[in-house]
């Protein structure tokens, strides 16, 4: 497979159902070997923007390659591991005979499925579940299976929809070990995820996406610890004194005797400490803290709807 090209690159990706617009402009290149956060709220178009990737559906408009191949591609397609959020796996089988039906849909040879299956199940700590039928697996041992599931072809990319929904901690970190070993590996990782600490501990950039369109990709670490919060009780605040903030925030709260500010630079503690001494602000505490992704999740995407 060529290596030059980015493992996902889409260009104005559009789908639309009669008179419902679900994907307005999916536009993104995720580059090879990188750990890729999708971050929206409900209703964004996240599940509509993968199904496209994966030729599941058809776009309505605007085009997408894989390793620059077309989406519709048999051959890249076969190089791509899927986790869907809601999977029916075939629950009368045990994860031996699961993950070698799947072994035979990808004609791996016999010698190699020998191989790979326990391999597999080892990864995701159920060696002791091997002969156990799926039907008797805890939410969580699913998701653990369907994670193995997903990688039984030794994909370039991994597509991962809500991967740590149903573990516990152990679970989740578990998965978190994974997917650092895949990128180390050169494997390309576009994870979908509502718990935004797992995103915000793996991933190397994040999209976000609104109304069906992405409208910010960021480098995560730059974009987490380029800006932060700062909390500040005072007394003595009158609004013009808080309108004056603005020359270094654009993003001022106020309730009664607390403010709470947006900064992009801790340089500018020390000028806003002066400004509020100045106009006769009494200040009895000031405190930065670096801003979560949640909380930046909420600034760039809005409240209007959950993850």
């Amino acid at each position: 497979m060529m290596t030059n090209f980015p493992a996902i690159e889409t260009r104005g990706l559009r789908k639309v159902f009669g008179d419902k617009v679900a994907v307005s402009d999916l536009t993104l290149t995720v580059e090879r070997g990188e750990v890729f956060g999708f971050l929206g709220p409900n209703g964004a178009g996240k599940t509509t923007s993968v199904k496209m990737l994966l030729n599941l559906i058809m776009p309505t408009g605007g085009e997408g390659r894989l390793f620059g191949q077309p989406l519709s591609y048999p051959s890249v397609r076969s190089r791509v591991g899927f986790l869907p959020e809601h999977f029916r796996f075939h629950d009368w089988l045990t994860a031996n005979e699961f993950l070698k039906l799947h072994a035979d849909l990808y004609h791996m040879p016999q010698d190699e499925s020998r191989r790979r299956i326990p391999e597999l199940l080892e990864l995701v700590n159920l060696v002791p579940h091997a002969d156990k039928r799926l039907h008797e697996y805890s939410k969580g041992m699913l998701q653990r299976i369907g994670l193995a599931q997903a990688l039984l072809n030794r994909p370039n990319l991994v597509i991962l929809d809500e991967p740590t929904s149903g573990l516990d901690p152990v679970g989740r970190r578990l998965v978190r070990d994974i997917i650092r070993d895949l990128r180390s590996n050169g494997t390309t990782v576009f994870l979908n995820s509502h718990l935004l600490s797992e995103v915000e501990i793996t991933c190397d950039r994040v999209a976000f996406i609104k109304h069906g369109e992405v409208i910010r990709i960021s480098d995560l670490k730059s974009l987490v610890e380029g800006e932060f919060s700062v909390e500040i009780r005072a007394r003595n605040l009158t609004s013009q004194i808080i309108a004056g903030l603005s020359h270094w925030s654009s993003n001022v709260r106020q309730d009664e005797e607390h403010l709470a500010l947006t900064l992009t630079s801790e340089s500018h503690l020390p000028e806003i400490n002066r400004y509020l001494v100045d106009q006769g602000v009494d200040i009895y505490a000031l405190r930065p803290e670096h801003v979560s992704l949640e909380d930046l999740f909420i600034q760039i995407v809005g409240t209007d709807g959950g993850l």
